[in-house]
């Protein structure tokens, strides 16, 4: 049997780092934003190569919620990279039962300040911290699972710890080959990599922390503070590495 991990994270919060570190595990496979086109078909929000990603994957969240919770793949584990925003109210979430979870956050200041370098602006729904923690909610009372929640900071200052713990936590052996990768593009990328991909790209492992430059407007500021709550909620809930 295939263990499927689903991984909730928003936008601009090391998820992609994350994904290539997981696929260079030998037994795991993984998919990236496999909801993107849905999110996309049904908000017909302006997002760069739009036209693209809704070729390229199914438009309908029943034939992917399917595909993710109820095919069986080669490899013993199935990453899956997803954001919370994509997951629009009017999804049945009953098909995360047969998952195991983890959420992976950032602070609400860091996401927007990395977001407006990409997109021109940005609201709550946007970033998907509120809806994070919503999901969070949901998928406990679903599940039952006791779900572990990393933070990038944490994860750029002790990849190895916090891997090794979130591991453990999921039930697996930690693999060595989760903290370095090859340089360049995969298969397995968004047909959206081309605009959001750059610096992964560029990278063979997790950057070292460096504290961000924040250069915010005062509205911007004023909706990462609104959106402070509920990452906090899941911040005190997070893997901390010895």
């Amino acid at each position: 049997m295939t263990l499927k991990i689903a991984m909730w994270s928003g936008p601009r919060n090391i998820s992609t780092a994350m994904m290539r570190s997981w696929e260079n595990r030998q037994d795991t496979q993984v998919v990236d934003e496999p909801f993107y086109a849905y999110y996309l078909a049904q908000t017909k929000v302006d997002h760069p190569m739009a036209k693209e990603v809704l070729a390229s994957q199914s438009n309908s969240w029943q034939q992917v919620s399917e595909q993710l919770s109820q095919t069986n793949y080669q490899q013993s584990i199935f990453y899956q990279k997803h954001m919370t925003h994509h997951m629009l109210d009017d999804i049945d979430l009953t098909w995360t039962k047969k998952l195991s979870h983890c959420f992976l956050i950032r602070d609400p200041m860091c996401v927007i300040n990395s977001y407006v370098k990409k997109m021109p602006s940005v609201n709550s729904d946007d970033i998907g911290i509120k809806r994070q923690l919503q999901l969070y909610q949901q998928i406990t009372d679903i599940t039952g699972q006791d779900i572990p929640i990393i933070d990038s900071k944490d994860v750029l200052i002790n990849p190895k710890g916090i891997l090794s713990k979130l591991c453990e936590t999921l039930g697996i052996d930690f693999d060595e080959n989760m903290l370095n990768w090859p340089k360049g593009t995969r298969v397995s990328d968004g047909v959206w990599a081309e605009h959001w991909y750059e610096n992964v790209e560029a990278s063979n492992s997790f950057a070292p922390y460096k504290k961000p430059l924040i250069k915010l407007s005062e509205q911007q500021r004023q909706l990462a503070q609104e959106n402070d709550y509920y990452y906090q909620q899941l911040y005190q809930k997070r893997i901390i590495s010895s």
